[in-house]
């Protein structure tokens, strides 16, 4: 099994600069994940103190009795409060009390339709599992003789599945774009028409995202026969 941090044995031995250079490329594709992934995370938790902290009063704020400005407190109170709404909401009260604010909110225009596309948009990103992508398919878009890759999200329903003349029912189909997974086209199709894949919906999503350079080893045809067996056997 190799890597793409082994030396190939073919290969020219190259110079002092070359090594140095080899070296230097290959610790900036070591680095430079885990360098941005930490400065997302410490970005995201200022910001989300940034919003959260001026809202405590200054008589309980953190900071008066730590002394200093602790980076994550912010987050902790906001997480500790959305499990509270939560709890709340999920009660006979809790959905009394939201049922009577949407009555009100549905009574001024403006706010009604950004408050209701807040909410399907919310819904939408956090939904529960059963809710998630089924499975990765193949499909033949934008024509004939061209295949994209698809995640089946549900079997399509009410109007949609009764207006379309086909005879083994309707299937609605994700199709991402690349780099960037989360804009695409919702496609119907006929399920005589879908190819389900056996990789997963996590593989299929890494090789929209790297353009198909990041490939399923077990599926990839020109992986080595002997390693893709013992993937298998391991898996």
């Amino acid at each position: 099994m190799t890597t793409p941090f082994d030396e190939d044995p073919n290969k020219h031995k190259v110079g002092f600069f070359g090594s140095l250079r080899s070296s230097f490329f290959t610790g900036i594709v070591v680095i430079l994940p885990i360098a941005l992934t930490i400065w997302l995370v410490w970005t995201l938790i200022g910001w989300v103190d940034g919003f959260v902290l001026p809202l405590v009063p200054s008589t309980i704020q953190p900071e008066k009795y730590i002394g200093i400005n602790l980076r994550g407190v912010g987050l902790i109170i906001f997480l500790i409060f959305t499990v509270l709404v939560g709890w709340i909401a999920k009660g006979l009260i809790g959905r009394s009390l939201i049922r009577y604010g949407e009555s009100l909110v549905d009574r001024m225009p403006v706010v009604r339709s950004i408050y209701s596309g807040v909410k399907q948009i919310a819904e939408t990103v956090f939904a529960q599992s059963e809710r998630s992508f089924e499975k990765a398919c193949l499909i033949e878009y934008p024509r004939r003789g061209i295949w994209a890759i698809g995640f089946i999200s549900t079997t399509a329903k009410g109007e949609v599945a009764d207006s379309a003349a086909t005879t083994n029912g309707l299937v609605s189909v994700f199709v991402p774009t690349t780099p960037n997974p989360t804009s695409g086209f919702l496609l119907f199709f006929p399920k005589d028409d879908i190819i389900e894949l056996e990789m997963s919906v996590e593989d299929a999503a890494k090789l929209v995202i790297s353009a198909g350079l990041v490939y399923p080893n077990p599926k990839d045809p020109s992986a080595p026969a002997e390693e893709a067996s013992k993937k298998n056997r391991a898996s």
